[in-house]
């Protein structure tokens, strides 16, 4: 019988598919320090971005045959490693699109209209100052006419594009491997508008300098910022960035500078270089929208993500008829 370690969790849904199909599920989460004396009796670990799965562990696993990273990001698995093991390594790229899309434009509006620093203020202030909290925070501005600047133009980047198209914002997308996409627009009671984006029209340097709001959605695994200082420079004064894709990619000392002095109008940061314990200059910062990673964190996304493990699962072990 194939064994499965659901280490961090999975959606009810994508368990009972692979239970039907006669696998073995464990989701009794067991600490990253005990797995080296666990996973070896499993055919397959799932993970979220919590459980490391490192060449050392990797090394003790002789049985290991699937790691299925429930989510995007591959940064906690050693995957080259692991496929260099005859071990498969896999991801959910389709399920927790729409989520992280949608959270991104949460904070757009947010910093936008100033709602991170009302919603704090008004349950303390609102009442004995509410004449004042009205001027201050009736300097927003709309989303409509504004660049929003796309970093990484895959299944993310393109619903964060969808969205702004419907919002009447330009989209400057780039990708470094992608160069045409096509992006389907919802239209009441008819068919799919579908547009056609050339990223070859935009070089990056373009995208920095004309970008109202910039938002990045990449994989980033250490090494260099994607966005630091100089990039920063290039940039719009007053211009907002958004990290929801990994931390690290945004240099948060050049962020932080970049706010401080007025280069910047606000950031966004779903992710932070120091999970789980982010700076408190982050935190704190009135120029902040902050959220503690919670980009495919939606009720949809979960069981998507669920049903999309399990189809892959499946699949790997050739039972895909499970739908």
């Amino acid at each position: 019988m194939i064994k499965i370690l659901a280490n961090d969790g999975l959606h009810p849904d994508g368990i009972m598919l692979m239970e039907e199909a006669g696998y073995e599920i464990d989701t009794e989460k067991i600490a990253q320090e005990d797995l080296p004396d666990v996973l070896p009796a499993y055919d397959v670990v799932i993970v979220r971005s919590a459980t490391k799965i490192r060449k050392e562990l990797i090394d003790q696993c002789p049985n290991l045959k699937l790691i299925v990273r429930g989510g995007v990001g591959l940064d906690n698995i050693d995957v080259e490693y692991a496929r260099s093991k005859g071990i498969t390594v896999i991801n959910t790229p389709k399920a927790s699109s729409q989520s992280v899309a949608e959270l991104v434009f949460s904070h757009l509006f947010s910093l936008a209209r100033f709602l991170h620093l009302s919603h704090q203020q008004m349950p303390e202030k609102g009442k004995s100052e509410f004449k004042q909290l009205k001027k201050d925070y009736s300097k927003g501005m709309q989303l409509r006419n504004k660049t929003l600047g796309i970093i990484g133009f895959g299944r993310i980047g393109r619903e964060v594009g969808r969205i702004g198209l419907a919002l009447g914002m330009k989209i400057m997308p780039v990708d470094v491997a992608i160069h045409e996409a096509d992006i389907a627009i919802n239209v009441f009671n008819s068919e799919n508008v579908k547009l056609s984006v050339h990223l070859d029209t935009y070089e990056w340097e373009e995208v920095l300098e004309n970008s109202d709001f910039l938002t990045l959605h990449v994989p980033f695994n250490g090494g260099t910022p994607l966005i630091g200082a100089e990039e920063i420079e290039r940039m719009k004064d007053s211009a907002i960035i958004v990290n929801t894709a990994r931390g690290g990619a945004v240099d948060e000392d050049a962020l932080l500078d970049a706010l401080n002095n007025g280069k910047l109008r606000g950031a966004a940061l779903d992710v932070f270089e120091n999970e789980p314990n982010p700076r408190p200059e982050l935190l704190n910062h009135p120029k902040i929208s902050v959220s503690p990673h919670i980009g495919a964190s939606t009720l949809e996304a979960q069981a998507n993500i669920g049903l999309e493990v399990a189809d892959k699962v499946l699949a790997f072990f050739g039972a895909s008829e499970a739908h």
